[in-house]
């Protein structure tokens, strides 16, 4: 939407082949739609585009030193989060200081990416599934593409959604001059009914796998976690439960710690790609497209000594001491070397990083940062602990504390607890609770699993409540109503703060567009 060359066209169609690992890419431009889409070939590299580009960007690909994806930035509304770059980079400042609202044309750059990267992406889904089923291909073939055209049409739609409430909504093709490129906002409410009917569409066709097991394609049970969230965010418990019990009761499941060091499931989770607990993952490697500078989040500016392979380093996404005080003293993923550190020994040269405040242990890529300069760790989107504790929440608010909601949420406590205590305990203990306390500790559950995944703000929003994190005594957060409370940098939240401003620049564009309210 951001001209009319740019939706008559579609731009940087990937090319891969469908049993490898890794979806490699030939960037293309500049093909009319209707042209484009002749053979089975062409419908493969327009979707394979999709995998690449959108919404999935916003959340996997570090492509600066000094500004983390964009759906980090909404961690930095809590307070909780910082980049030490908020400085140059006052987007993150303006979301930490909720001061958003008069700045909006300082924003309009990330507010155009968002908006601009994720239009692209849906337009090319739309031209496939209007094209792709003209097209001579096994029918096997051909339904699958379309299953993953919608499943990326919703996600980027699911994406817009959250980010701006309402938004112009289309599902055929712009590519004529003839088309009406620039759309009124269309209801959220209405938005979320095509997300929906993508996704459970996309759930019957696409191959019951892992993501690993179906060439790193999109599966049945990705699309299954994604509508399990799309139903969470609305408040549609009973179906958000029952979506993430057809993940729950699938091939993936919870990587174990071996050990509560080096060799944990939190380690493993870092170290290791393809492992049955990742549901939904962007995958990187060295010669196609490598993590960019993810490895260097881990630390702050003093790291550069340390390291050749890199020469900037910024703690761009760093949680704030309160933040850490999430976690038990016990809580297995506040131990150095887990999610966080505090101190890195260079084993090639003994040099010597530390800091009073946590790095991201989960961010470092050791290869990349000794050897190759590239990041090639694969970067999770969804995971098996979320299945879990989507269940665990859904069923509770539904039918109330069940045997089996409990038991999923013991599951994650249990992986993270370092004293030995069981599931079956958890379970136990759990089952005591009136539902909301219940509900509260699985909110409580995904604070401390998910701060890395940048999930953090969908939660506040969709529950209308912020955790109070304790100054003084760990683990203990409590849960007030948002509007009118105080964030972890002390700036009071107000209704506008729910929502992202739309760009002024594409305000000038459409005049069909109006602005969120609250904002310049």
């Amino acid at each position: 939407m951001k001209n009319k060359l740019c939706m008559l066209l579609l731009a940087g169609l990937a090319l891969t082949t469908s049993c490898n690992k890794f979806l490699e890419e030939d960037p293309k431009s500049g093909i009319i739609l209707a042209s484009f889409y002749k053979t089975e070939s062409q419908a493969r590299e327009n979707v394979n585009y999709l995998y690449r580009n959108g919404a999935p960007q916003r959340y996997s690909y570090a492509s600066s030193a000094y500004l983390g994806p964009t759906a980090s930035i909404n961690s930095m509304l809590t307070g909780y989060f910082t980049s030490s770059y908020e400085g140059q980079e006052r987007i993150c400042l303006f979301a930490r200081e909720l001061t958003r609202q008069n700045n909006t044309s300082i924003i309009s750059n990330t507010m155009n990416t968002i908006w601009d990267e994720g239009y692209k992406a849906i337009n090319t889904s739309n031209a496939a599934i209007q094209y792709i089923p003209q097209i001579t291909m096994p029918d096997g073939v051909k339904n699958a593409l379309v299953a993953e055209a919608k499943f990326f049409r919703a996600f980027n739609y699911f994406y817009l959604v959250k980010t701006f409430g309402a938004i112009p909504f289309y599902t055929n093709a712009n590519e004529s001059l003839k088309d009406d490129l620039y759309l009124g906002r269309t209801d959220a409410a209405k938005v979320y009914e095509l997300i929906e009917s993508d996704l459970k569409s996309a759930v019957e066709v696409l191959p019951a796998a892992t993501f690993a097991a179906n060439g790193h394609r999109i599966t049945k049970y990705v699309a299954a976690m994604t509508l399990a969230n799309v139903y969470l965010q609305q408040g549609k418990y009973a179906d958000a439960a029952a979506a993430a019990k057809l993940v729950i009761g699938s091939g993936h499941s919870m990587t174990t710690n071996t050990n509560l060091a080096m060799n944990s499931a939190y380690n493993k989770l870092r170290t290791t790609d393809d492992l049955d607990e990742v549901i939904y993952a962007q995958e990187y490697n060295a010669t196609i497209r490598d993590g960019s500078w993810w490895p260097t989040y881990a630390f702050n500016s003093s790291a550069v000594s340390l390291f050749t392979s890199y020469s900037i380093f910024e703690r761009i996404y760093g949680p704030t001491k309160q933040f850490l005080n999430v976690y038990e003293s016990k809580d297995l993923r506040i131990q150095p070397n887990q999610f966080y550190h505090w101190k890195y020994t260079n084993p090639k040269n003994g040099k010597v990083w530390e800091s009073t405040d946590a790095g991201i242990w989960y961010f470092v890529d050791e290869e990349a940062l000794l050897t190759t300069g590239k990041a090639t760790k694969d970067w999770n989107f969804y995971r098996y602990p979320e299945a879990l504790l989507i269940a665990a929440e859904g069923i509770a608010k539904t039918s109330g504390v069940s045997a089996e909601a409990a038991g999923y949420l013991a599951q994650v406590k249990a992986r993270a607890n370092t004293e030995g205590k069981s599931v079956a305990t958890y379970t136990a203990e759990l089952q005591t609770l009136s539902a909301d306390n219940f509900v509260k500790e699985c909110w409580k559950e995904r604070l401390r699993e998910f701060p890395l995944e940048f999930k953090m703000w969908d939660d506040i929003v969709r529950t209308k409540m912020f955790p109070v994190i304790s100054t003084t005594e760990a683990g203990k957060v409590d849960f007030v109503p948002l509007i009118g409370a105080k964030n972890g940098s002390g700036a009071t939240f107000k209704e506008s703060d729910l929502l992202w401003p739309i760009s002024p620049d594409e305000i000038q564009r459409n005049n069909k567009l109006t602005q969120n309210p609250g904002y310049q």
